[in-house]
């Protein structure tokens, strides 16, 4: 078993938002660093009004403290957990890519035998609560500026036509990275397309359907500005593996 060292510390206080604890997990093979996110209510979904029908209505959500990942899982990460690499974009900083939910659950599963820790992939809602900056009314992952955009995500104005090595544009509120854009990360929840009219307030995770559609958050290299919207969302049965699937981690705030 790889040796694992835990180190935690308190990040500087970024204006308008709560400390934050990043914790570090480093092995022998690469580390995967994790931002704390403090908890609290949002209003999610389709704030702007320029949405599709699943992101409606608009409804308050409250999430309770967790930590998730800096950036989404690299082809290293995966390599070092896996033993092999899927992805056709390759670089050691780029996201894996055609990876399956089904293969992520894999992966978390390996990676916690190795760690010890209880890594997961996040709720659709801590997904979003996250990639606007802690539940601010942000369009994008870290702004609602058109114009600003290509400073914080890789889309089809700026991606050249393939993924990109994570954290080279400018970090969310949270010190989030690429949550616009990239690649489409897999969340945990089931899709419903009506599930936000029923959907719990507290710590909601995702609908008990028959189907065993999953949901993807975020956006990828190849869409417009308005397909890497922070309320933008679809759904792939959990064994597709495409070029822009991806997925980051979380872990819950007490271990």
């Amino acid at each position: 078993m790889k040796k694992i060292i835990i180190v935690f510390m308190l990040a500087l206080i970024i204006p308008g938002c709560a400390a934050n604890k990043i914790a570090t997990v480093a092995d022998s093979a690469q580390d995967i660093d994790m931002v704390f996110v403090k908890g609290g209510c949002f209003q999610m979904g389709d704030t702007f009004g320029d949405g599709r029908a699943d992101e409606k209505p608009v409804h308050q959500v409250c999430i309770s403290d967790f930590y998730i990942g800096k950036y989404v899982v690299t082809q290293a990460q995966w390599v070092a957990v896996m033993g092999s690499n899927p992805s056709t974009f390759t670089g050691d900083r780029r996201p894996v890519e055609q990876v399956s939910w089904d293969d992520a659950q894999d992966f978390i599963a390996k990676l916690n035998a190795q760690t010890g820790r209880r890594y997961r992939l996040p709720t659709e809602a801590e997904w979003e609560y996250a990639a606007r900056s802690g539940g601010k009314h942000e369009k994008w992952a870290g702004t609602s500026d058109a114009n600003l955009l290509g400073n914080y995500a890789w889309y089809n104005n700026n991606s050249g036509q393939g993924t990109q090595a994570v954290g080279q544009k400018q970090p969310n509120g949270l010190g989030l990275y690429d949550m616009s854009g990239n690649v489409w990360e897999w969340v945990q929840d089931l899709y419903g397309d009506v599930y936000y009219e029923e959907s719990p307030e507290d710590n909601p995770h995702g609908p008990m359907l028959s189907t065993n559609h999953r949901v993807l958050r975020g956006g990828c290299w190849p869409m417009s500005a308005g397909g890497v919207r922070a309320a933008a969302r679809i759904q792939s049965t959990p064994s597709a593996r495409l070029i822009i699937y991806g997925f980051r981690l979380a872990l819950p705030a007490v271990q």
